[in-house]
């Protein structure tokens, strides 16, 4: 593998997406990612619908660039191979119920006996002390307790509404990738490893702090329910689709009124400077709606852009695939899986000049390179067919990764090279 990250070594004992995914964004940058699975079943996600092959599509979205081992973590002798694999690692990711590693003996205290240099992630829901750390969390709660939904809703008053999508997982995938990067790069300076915690909550709050809690910022002001963003209904109606539309500064708007042979906007008083614009945004935003509705939405993608107005159709995700910026970009990549099939994705989003990342691997089948990895532990296979036996590792898939190169496409990286923070202080 290339890319920043080469010969840095990851073990994903995470499940669902915030950690797989967090995981997964650190194997396309070239770690070794190694993704342990209990026996049987393995990760939830693989159970999921939309399925070809007995592989499920969120599954080879968020756990590609993996190897998987399944070892059973209720078994000493099944930690006490964690232990052998903690000894050669660089970072753990994990999001067990807080209480579970401690009780299992693979806390951050456990393992950093065996190797002080271990960045060790803990992704909860709600942190690890208060009224709701011990509860069960999926996305939807995160929404609600953080207020995300009331701004999805567009104000305090207005009905609660969900984000159509799983927000606060993925920002918290994002921001653990991002800490364990932090981490690698202090553990350069100081020689040390460290525990990094991250709860969704805390995410999405610091999120939203950025831009949607501007009521509530000064401290020593009143706090008042924050009315409704402009930019949440900044989609429009033209005479045959939907496009959007920004007139944030002076003159994007000066130009929209220009392009839109308006000058009687222009003249507007309500409209004259951001602030009133702002005072005055359903009034805007409805002179808006009635221009845009005079023309098909070719014609407005095609005049605004030649007058400097900030404007883009809002594509179906069918659409998107073909948009020809998406293609011109290179942002979406077709990839063969030995088992799925033909894949497309969407490529790493950050490109390095310098540590160019090579494509990504396939994800791997349940248990596909128990033997390989077990191999490199110095096991042989007469000692992995009692583990077996024992119930300690599963036999699932075994057969497609007793050899590197069995399956095209999912062979492993080149065993990590143990100068990775020499590789971290390089890549940042």
């Amino acid at each position: 593998m290339g890319g920043p990250l080469t010969g840095v070594r990851v073990l994903d004992l995470s499940a669902m997406l915030s950690g797989p995914w967090a995981a997964d964004l650190l194997g396309d940058q070239g770690a070794d990612v190694i993704k342990v699975e209990p026996p049987g079943a393995g990760d939830h996600v693989r159970a999921l619908r939309n399925q070809t092959h007995g592989l499920a599509s969120m599954f080879v979205n968020v756990n590609r660039s993996k190897r998987s081992l399944t070892l059973n973590l209720k078994h000493e002798e099944g930690v006490a191979i964690l232990r052998r694999l903690v000894a050669s690692a660089d970072v753990l990711v994990q999001n067990f119920r807080p209480g579970v590693v401690e009780r299992l003996g693979i806390s951050y205290e456990d393992l950093r006996a065996v190797n002080p240099r271990l960045v060790y992630l803990s992704i909860s829901g709600f942190g690890e002390s208060g009224p709701y750390a011990d509860r069960r969390v999926y996305d939807p709660i995160v929404q609600a307790l953080s207020g995300l939904t009331t701004v999805q809703a567009g104000s305090d008053t207005a009905r609660p509404r969900l984000i159509r999508t799983v927000l606060p997982d993925k920002l918290t995938a994002m921001a653990g990738a991002q800490a364990i990067s932090a981490a690698l790069v202090a553990r350069a300076r100081t020689g040390e490893g460290q525990h990094v915690r991250l709860s969704m909550l805390d995410t999405v709050v610091s999120f939203l702090w950025a831009t949607d809690m501007n009521a509530y910022t000064f401290a020593d002001r009143p706090v008042e329910p924050e009315r409704a963003a402009s930019f949440i209904d900044l989609i429009y109606e033209t005479a045959d689709d939907y496009i959007t539309v920004s007139t944030m500064k002076d003159g994007e708007w000066r130009a929209f009124c220009q392009a839109a042979d308006r000058p009687d906007l222009l003249a507007d008083d309500r409209f004259d400077s951001a602030a009133k614009r702002d005072e005055n945004v359903d009034e805007r935003l409805a002179c808006i709606q009635e221009v845009l509705r005079e023309r098909p939405a070719a014609d407005w993608l095609r005049i605004l852009p030649e007058h400097g107005v900030p404007c883009a159709p809002a594509l179906r995700r069918h659409e998107l695939i073909d948009h020809p910026q998406i293609r011109a970009s290179g942002t979406v990549v077709e990839t063969e899986h030995p088992v799925a099939g033909r894949l497309r994705q969407a490529r790493p989003a950050p490109r390095f000049s310098d540590t160019p990342v090579d494509p990504p691997r396939g994800a791997p089948l349940l248990g596909q390179h128990n033997d390989e990895l077990l191999a490199e532990l110095g096991l042989d296979r007469a000692a992995v067919d009692r583990l077996v036996a024992a119930g300690v590792v599963g036999e699932e898939n075994r057969a497609q990764g007793t050899a590197p190169g069995t399956v095209p496409g999912t062979e492993p990286p080149p065993a990590p090279a143990r100068d990775a923070d020499a590789v971290m202080t390089r890549g940042a």
